[in-house]
């Protein structure tokens, strides 16, 4: 037996990711109940669907945030399928479950599967969210995307009275210059009247440069995006109106990050363990930003002949600029001796090379017709039914000639679904669904870049048809024991964007229409696991298979860019958690997630190498003790554990290794007669690491360490 079987078997047997509960419900399952999970598309309660599925609070959010306002790292500690974060602006090699998950906002997709440039993470302030919906594993519930599952957050809602906030934070790391000291404001406006409800906020952070474990300024990455030394703003508005039955929602979030472009890279040396740095000195180029709009409009009816009806048309705009570099790649003989470019070299033929940079652009438009009838005809079925309509254009070219490096793209999709839950006993549950996706992909007759190849490429409109399905088993054995399996299938496109600006993929066969790279990728995945609920205990688990016969994985070439490669792949694992509630004001916990990936190298038939560290996430384990004080001040202590995995190829040689570490944060919530304050502490025993990212898959320009004890003090009011 393996040791990954071993670990598999024990914790498996006791342990997994559960929705996360504060001291004060501890195990009540009339809360719990409460929770329904929209992102399901049956409003659904956490505790009948039969996949793993995490839900992160505002209790929960805001003491994650108290510590870190980096999205991914939040999720990453309350949901440890999770892969560590980047801790940049980019989110490349950020995974669910191994893969890529669909990212929403209010059931909004802010993922961009056809140009994916690992920005999808950076389209909204936390401080707009209410709450975030993960449901793990591939599924097709939305569409197309969520290979790895589905991220969906929740913003708020304006509430009871009228009610002004004004939340005021400082950061500063304590080993680091001045200029690593950050700052943020936020101010909302919420009033809820008889029938009309409206939420108005405005966000406006500033970010420090980082600083590492001894004082070193960490590098930057000027290319894929820097989050250090950067500002922020987001602009967010919600307004409903209610009528007898029915509920008439607009929702608009405006967002926009942009690095300050006053630090440039220096080189590390990866094979000598020597960290990529940063040095004051202005970018000569327009630096890495993202501006992303997002709008929605949801009508829905509770009474449509017997049925709940629902509608939701939106539409997302996403432009995000990458930094520049002087690069061969770009290089094109059109522009030689153009006022339009500025030399910076010259290449290994004697070519000049060229200041450059692109820029992804991304427009979305959608409407989601469905209705839910909880009890079809008297027969104890409840039925979601509906149908999904897509438009997802994008393209992709250079900042400075305006070349197109991607040419536009654009998806039309039209899906039809149904999903079905049927009460076979009282305590037995079989829930099934089908969906069935038409798409068609419209590229135009292009010409790849010089540095590809200079191809002509013919367009063309390929279109794709799939019946994608699902069907899961929940048991209540008792009030105390749930046990579920589930198999789910997801639909997604490889990074076309990635493919079309390849040359090597058309040169024999320089057209689109029967290009095999840009086979839609079909994920497979099967769950089985348990929660229990008793006395002080929550413990839940699960053991996860999630198989593609033709999946998709990022491969860098020797310039430092990722091309896709098509193969068969599989991973597997187990989360787990498992929370103990000690006494009324005290609960400790663990989660943990343990997983494994392969892929068939060279097309054999046998899964033989293991999948890098861009594609899935260490092993880990996350402890915590919450503590509730008589007087309402709040204690949170938690530790993050990556623990330490090499990685073979098909002959059992390691190709990198990841050594692992331990980061340790603690938050206190402080209540005042006029406003609360929150003070916290990133990396409490400033940790000296190198990332995730850096040490699997970085190098020389990219082997960055993590942030150091970084302190925050925080103060916000309602009046």
């Amino acid at each position: 037996m393996s040791q990954y079987s071993k670990i598999a078997l024990a914790v498996a047997t006791v342990l997994v990711i559960s929705t996360p509960v504060s001291a004060e419900t501890q195990v009540d399952d009339s809360h719990i109940e409460r929770i329904t999970v929209s992102a399901s598309r049956m409003d659904k309660p956490v505790s009948s669907i039969p996949n793993m599925v995490t839900v992160i609070d505002q209790e929960q959010l805001q003491q994650q945030l108290a510590v870190s306002n980096d999205l991914s790292t939040i999720i990453g500690n309350l949901a440890p399928g999770f892969s560590p974060s980047r801790q940049k602006m980019s989110s490349t090699g950020e995974t669910l479950r191994g893969r890529k998950p669909l990212i929403m906002i209010d059931g909004v997709p802010q993922s961009n599967p056809l140009r994916d440039g690992g920005r999808s993470g950076k389209t909204i302030d936390p401080a707009m969210i209410e709450r975030i919906e993960i449901i793990h594993g591939a599924n097709a519930m939305h569409g197309m995307g969520a290979q790895g599952g589905i991220i969906n957050y929740i913003t708020k809602k304006a509430e009871g009275e009228t009610e002004h906030r004004i939340t005021l934070e400082a950061s500063a790391p304590t080993d680091g210059g001045s200029d690593g000291i950050g700052f943020a404001t936020t101010y909302s406006f919420a009033a809820a009247g008889d029938s009309t409800d409206v939420l108005g906020s405005i966000s406006y952070r500033n970010e420090g440069i980082y600083y590492d474990a001894k004082g070193n300024p960490i590098g930057m990455d000027t290319t894929q995006g820097e989050s250090a030394d950067s500002q922020s703003a987001n602009g967010f508005i919600k307004v409903g109106k209610d009528f007898d039955e029915s509920r008439l929602q607009f929702m608009a979030s405006h967002y926009q990050i942009k690095n300050n472009g006053d630090w440039m890279t220096v080189n590390g040396d990866k094979d000598n363990g020597i960290p990529t740095g940063a040095e004051k000195s202005p970018q000569p180029w327009e630096a890495a930003n993202n501006t992303v709009t997002t709008a929605s409009l949801d009508y829905s009816h509770q009474d449509i002949f017997g049925q709940q009806m629902n509608i939701q048309a939106f539409s997302q705009n996403f432009k995000a600029l990458y930094g520049g570099g002087c690069w061969a790649s770009f290089y094109n003989p059109e522009f030689e001796g153009s006022d339009q470019v500025t030399p910076c070299g010259t290449g290994d033929n004697g070519e000049t090379l060229y200041y450059e940079q692109s820029q992804n652009h991304s427009n979305k438009l959608g409407l989601k017709v469905s209705f839910l009838n909880r009890n079809l005809f008297d027969s104890n079925v409840k039925l979601a039914y509906g149908v999904d309509v897509f438009r997802d254009t994008t393209k992709q070219d250079l900042y400075v000639t305006g070349y197109e490096w991607v040419p536009e793209s654009r998806y039309d999709n039209i899906a039809g679904y149904a999903q079905a839950d049927y009460n076979i006993t009282s305590k037995l549950t079989v829930s099934g669904g089908l969906r069935y996706e038409h798409a068609k992909l419209v590229v135009d007759d292009y010409k790849t870049l010089w540095g590809s190849g200079y191809v002509d490429v013919k367009g063309g409109s390929p279109d794709f048809s799939k019946t994608l399905g699902n069907l899961g088993l929940n048991y209540q054995l008792n009030k105390q024991w749930r046990l579920y399996t589930n198999f789910s299938q997801g639909f997604s496109m490889p990074d076309i964007g990635r493919v079309l600006r390849d040359g090597n993929n058309f040169i024999n066969n320089p057209s689109i229409d029967d290009n095999l790279s840009i086979t839609p990728i079909v994920t497979d995945n099967y769950d089985i696991g348990f929660d229990y609920s008793g006395g002080d205990w929550l413990i839940k688990a699960a053991y996860f298979v999630s198989h593609s016969d033709f999946g998709s994985r990022l491969q860098r070439n020797d310039d430092g860019i990722y091309e896709v490669k098509r193969e068969e792949n599989q991973i597997r694992g187990i989360e787990a958690s498992a929370t103990w509630y000690v006494t009324d004001q005290d609960d400790l916990g663990v989660n943990m997630a343990f997983t494994e990936g392969k892929y068939d190298s060279n097309k054999d038939g046998t899964l033989d190498t293991d999948l890098d560290g861009s594609n899935i996430s260490p092993n880990r384990i996350n402890l915590y003790w919450a503590r509730m004080f008589d007087n309402d001040m709040s204690l949170r202590l938690q530790a993050n554990m990556f623990l330490s995995r090499d990685f073979k190829d098909k002959d059992n040689a390691v190709t990198a290794s990841f050594h692992g570490y331990t980061t340790f944060d603690a938050s206190l919530a402080i209540p005042l007669s006029y406003g609360q304050v929150n003070l916290a502490v990133q990396n409490l025993t400033n940790t000296d690491y190198f990332t995730y990212y850096s040490q699997t898959v970085g190098n020389d320009s990219r082997y960055f360490k993590g942030r150091g004890r970084l302190v925050t003090v925080s103060y916000s009011v309602a009046f």
